[in-house]
C-alpha cells in the first residue's frame, strides 16, 4: 500500500476544492448591498431593486472605508458591517453649507429652474471632468440657493449589508 499523502490517504484519493476568490485592492465586485443611517432609513438598496451592482474597489465608487472592510472576505460571503459616526462618510463639515448665486446656477444649468428645499443637484468639478452633488437647504427671496456639500450621512453612524455575488 502507498503512503498516505496530500490525496492519497490510505488509498482514498481526494480531489481538492479550490477556494473561493477573496477581495483584494482592485478586485472586481458583483454583490448586492444595502446602505441604512442611524434611524434606519435606506439610502441604498441593490437587494430591492433586485439587480445586483458591479464596481471596482478602489474607484472611489463606495467610501474608503466601506471598501476597507470588504478586504479579505469571501466570494458568497454575506454580512452586516456596522460603522461609528463619521467613519464611513467623515464628519460633517460646517463650511461645506455654502450659498450658491443665481447667476451662477443659471450658467450652470437652465436659468428658468426653480429650486426648492430638498432638491439634489449636480454640479460640474472645476477641471469639467466629474460631478458633485449638494442638496438645497433654503432658497433666498433673490432666487440664490444654500447647499449642503456634505454627504446625507456625514457624521452619522452607517449599516452597510453586503452579499458579495462575485470577486474577480
Amino acid at each position: 500500500m502507498a503512503p498516505a499523502s496530500p490525496g492519497n490517504v490510505a488509498g482514498l484519493h481526494f480531489i481538492p476544492i479550490p477556494s473561493m476568490p477573496h477581495v483584494q485592492e482592485g478586485s472586481f465586485l458583483t454583490l448586492h448591498y444595502r446602505l441604512s443611517g442611524p434611524q434606519g432609513q435606506v439610502i441604498i438598496d441593490t437587494f430591492a431593486a433586485g439587480q445586483p451592482a458591479t464596481l471596482s474597489l478602489g474607484s472611489g465608487e463606495l467610501s474608503p472605508a466601506l471598501e476597507q472592510r470588504l478586504l479579505g472576505l469571501e466570494e458568497g460571503t454575506q454580512t452586516t458591517i456596522e460603522l461609528a459616526a463619521g467613519e464611513a462618510f467623515g464628519e460633517r463639515q460646517p463650511d461645506m453649507v455654502q450659498w450658491v448665486a443665481r447667476k451662477l446656477l443659471n450658467q450652470l444649468g437652465d436659468p428658468h429652474e426653480q429650486y426648492a428645499v430638498g432638491d439634489v443637484v449636480q454640479f460640474p468639478t472645476p477641471d469639467g471632468l466629474g460631478s458633485y452633488a449638494g442638496s438645497a437647504v433654503e432658497v433666498a427671496a433673490d432666487g440664490a440657493v444654500r447647499f449642503d456639500f456634505n454627504h446625507p450621512l456625514a457624521g452619522q453612524p452607517v449599516k452597510f449589508e453586503v452579499q458579495l455575488i462575485g470577486v474577480l
